[in-house]
């Protein structure tokens, strides 16, 4: 995705690198309000904003937005470096264009996450980079959360909470006629046949029962009152509805087993 020649309009293969010594002039020149030295820093440093998104290759995005933001914190790095510090550009302009895009994403995201949980995805995203570089190959979620010494569940937890949200009429797989979907795709466990089937079923058996056990039932399995509250609201002993509780139970277990 970021291997491509041009990204917003520009060449990425033509990216000028500019020298510390041109860097150092060419920001107290803009310091002093020359602007076409401003434009020169700008352009100079264009390599190094990409260099940084790319490390949110992970997030859905697409890259020419995220170039157009760390644009953005390049020129917040250039008008906020103070050169009297005596430390390189790139050190203080990485973390403020990363910083930007990460609150572009932040604010941009469909669902709300928390700044710790989205630093830790990232985190995780810079330290895959990494050993993808050093091993040639993807790692595992282990070798990922043994790496930034994090307990396996949070590095899960942390990719999962950046990961751009699915519709379930996304298509999978088309061959031509409909596609098939997402949803296609989802085995519902809660209402099967068998579920059905013994849901009429109970429906069935509670036909059988009385006004009041029926009544007493609802109160102790929907509403979840205690027997002794039960028995305060119908107006008859705890003991009475302990007793209507089990004949009723025991009449629908008699009425499905039969079924």
């Amino acid at each position: 995705m970021y291997g491509k020649v041009e990204i917003c309009g520009v060449n990425t293969a033509k990216l000028k690198v500019l020298k510390n010594e041109e860097m150092m002039n060419l920001i107290h020149r803009a310091k002093n309000g020359d602007r076409s030295a401003r434009n020169a820093l700008v352009e100079g440093n264009l390599r190094l904003v990409l260099s940084v998104i790319q490390r949110f290759s992970g997030s859905g995005e697409n890259p020419d937005d995220l170039f157009q933001v760390g644009c953005i914190g390049l020129l917040k790095a250039i008008e906020n470096f103070d050169p009297s510090l005596n430390v390189r550009f790139s050190t203080y302009g990485v973390p403020m264009i990363a910083g930007e895009v990460r609150r572009y994403l932040r604010d941009n995201s469909a669902i709300r996450v928390s700044r710790s949980l989205r630093d830790t995805a990232y985190r995780v995203l810079q330290a895959r980079e990494a050993i993808t570089n050093a091993q040639q190959k993807e790692p595992t979620m282990e070798e990922i959360a043994k790496a930034l010494d994090l307990p396996i569940e949070e590095v899960n937890f942390a990719m999962d909470a950046i990961a751009s949200p699915m519709s379930l009429y996304d298509p999978v797989y088309t061959d031509g006629g409909d596609p098939l979907t997402v949803m296609d795709q989802i085995r519902d466990t809660k209402n099967t046949d068998e579920r059905w089937i013994e849901h009429i079923a109970l429906r069935e058996a509670m036909k059988h029962l009385s006004d009041r056990e029926k009544h007493i039932l609802a109160l102790r399995f929907f509403d979840g009152r205690t027997q002794m509250e039960v028995a305060k609201e119908i107006g008859i002993s705890q003991a009475q509805v302990s007793r209507l509780e089990k004949n009723a139970i025991s009449q629908i277990r008699e009425e499905i087993s039969v079924k």
